[in-house]
């Protein structure tokens, strides 16, 4: 009995050492599993920037906006719903606000890809606007999200252009997001998103 205890007791503290190291790698790397950034082109077509929570759209919009002032990009195209909760039209909402934001010649600059009530995943909305993008004879594509969604965004739009639209080029930049934290523990906010970005990563690594 006790000879034969002691393997399976060797073999429970292995799965617990190799329990314990990853834990340790999840919590002191797992935020950068989440983070893909592109090394950007000179200049491309269009930036275009993804829904997201309140906070999130918000980030994007400015990173956005950032590289149309440094002329990476020619446009900006931001994704939006076709109307809000209560039935109005998001478009003229969204140019006013960006007007009074970023300053009364920039609306001009800026387009809206508009999607249906279908969409509701990453997935849905690359392959909504990639009809947007091909619409509009854009070429380069600077997809701009939220850092802790960079990776996985950058692997579904490329998997959904490559197939629909393979004249378009994309890159991926992620803007850092105030509402998550690299050290994503230490907060409720960015464990929630860790856990749920992370689920869903595995699940897209997966072709699911």
């Amino acid at each position: 009995m006790r000879s034969s205890s002691k393997p399976l007791c060797r073999v429970l503290l292995g799965l617990c050492a190799a329990a314990a190291m990853i834990a340790l790698i999840l919590l002191f790397w797992g935020g950068g599993l989440l983070i893909a950034n592109d090394a950007l082109p000179d200049h491309a077509d269009v930036a275009v920037v993804l829904q997201g929570s309140m906070i999130a759209e918000k980030t994007r919009i400015a990173g956005a906006m950032t590289l149309l002032r440094q002329g990476v990009v020619s446009r900006v195209a931001i994704s939006i719903p076709k109307e809000s909760y209560w039935g109005q039209s998001l478009a003229p909402v969204a140019r006013a606000y960006i007007e009074q934001i970023y300053g009364a010649d920039v609306p001009g600059r800026v387009d809206f890809c508009v999607t249906g009530p279908e969409v509701d995943s990453t997935a849905d909305e690359a392959h909504a606007l990639g009809t947007c993008l091909a619409e509009h004879q854009w070429r380069t594509v600077v997809v701009v999200t939220s850092n802790y969604h960079s990776r996985r965004a950058g692997m579904i739009w490329r998997n959904a252009i490559k197939k629909e639209h393979p004249e378009i080029r994309i890159w991926v930049d992620g803007v850092t997001d105030p509402g998550f934290q690299r050290q994503w523990w230490r907060s409720r906010r960015s464990a929630k998103i860790w856990l749920e970005e992370f689920s869903k990563l595995v699940l897209a690594a997966l072709g699911g």
